[in-house]
């Protein structure tokens, strides 16, 4: 890496850093350092209400921290693996079916009954996992590439798509509110559960694409190459897909789906480091973290036009991710011109 990389990746960092440590101490109670810190490491000691507004923002912040850093590695992954530049981590249509499944148990709480996660995370995760095995199932009969990947990604959210307004008509209209709240994705929760549930589902994933990175750097000059350079392409494509998505599953059946993260982040990152996997998804990793967390503490900041309530962190995330993304797009168009003038 250059020196120039080098000192990116090392800003990049410690903005990380700087906004883990600041995301604590912002929201509709603005909490001073020293009283974090105190209800931190000296919880004895700390006053009441201190304690327990850090015991909510916690584990937000490393919720957020999870599944930033999941939806930018696999979003990056699916890109690479599906050969678009607009893919993301909700492109093979997991998404779809893990909201399919969200829905049937805020609709019908009694489905959500019958597993160790909650009732919509555990229906989140049960109807991603099959869409998943379908997907991969008829990916591996038809030997199918990057297009036809796209194209049933797309059918089955189309699909999905469609259950999920289909459950939404029959619902209890008592439960709609909640129904619509969980599809603009969130970070609100109370307790250690969902980012440690995240965790033992996603790291996991997360480590197989990393591992395989060197893989994706031949992939990305096509099939034939990567094979002709000892890739074994379709098993590297079989594992790609499944870690992918299962860090896809493990984000949506905790925090619903959030856009744009798993779009704008890879982009951003090549533009800073470069396209080698080996830096683009480490970089991933703490961009991503540090986008969604930042985005987290903005939305429990700014109140919902006086409504008293937060704003959801996937508007947030829409909202920033959108002209952020058109300026990057505007900054790619114009360097290509500057290159092919030169």
């Amino acid at each position: 890496m250059s020196g120039s990389r080098r000192a990116v990746a090392l800003a990049l960092l410690v903005s990380a850093v700087a906004v883990v440590a600041v995301a604590p101490l912002v929201g509709t109670v603005a909490l001073p350092a020293g009283r974090v810190i105190e209800a931190i490491f000296h919880p004895a000691a700390a006053d009441p209400l201190t304690l327990q507004i850090v015991s909510l923002r916690l584990p937000r912040v490393v919720l957020g921290l999870l599944v930033g850093a999941f939806l930018a590695v696999a979003g990056a992954s699916f890109q690479t693996l599906l050969g678009n530049p607009l893919a993301t981590p909700y492109t093979v249509g997991v998404a779809a079916a893990g909201s399919f499944g969200a829905f049937l148990a805020l609709a019908w709480p009694l489905i959500g009954r019958l597993g160790p996660l909650g009732a919509v995370p555990t229906q989140a995760v049960f109807w991603s996992a099959l869409e998943l095995f379908l997907l991969a199932f008829l990916a591996r009969r038809a030997r199918w590439g990057g297009t036809a990947l796209i194209l049933a990604g797309v059918t089955f959210n189309f699909l999905f798509a469609s259950g999920t307004l289909l459950v939404r008509l029959l619902a209890d209209p008592f439960r709609l509110q909640a129904m619509d709240r969980w599809l603009m994705g969130g970070l609100d929760i109370v307790g250690w559960r969902a980012p440690a549930t995240a965790a033992v589902m996603g790291l996991p994933a997360l480590i197989v694409l990393l591992a395989v990175a060197p893989a994706l750097d031949q992939l990305a000059f096509g099939d034939a190459v990567a094979h002709g350079r000892g890739v074994p392409v379709a098993r590297l494509r079989g594992i790609v897909l499944a870690a992918g998505a299962w860090l896809t599953a493990a984000c949506v059946a905790q925090a619903g789906p959030i856009a744009f993260v798993g779009l704008l982040v890879p982009h951003g990152v090549r533009l800073l480091v470069g396209s080698g996997h080996r830096r683009v998804l480490p970089a991933s990793i703490v961009a991503g973290a540090a986008f969604l967390v930042a985005a987290d503490a903005l939305a429990r900041t700014v109140p919902l036009l006086g409504r008293g309530a937060e704003m959801p962190v996937g508007v947030i995330t829409a909202l920033v991710g959108g002209p952020v993304f058109l300026l990057l797009l505007a900054r790619r168009s114009s360097a290509n011109r500057s290159s092919i003038g030169g």
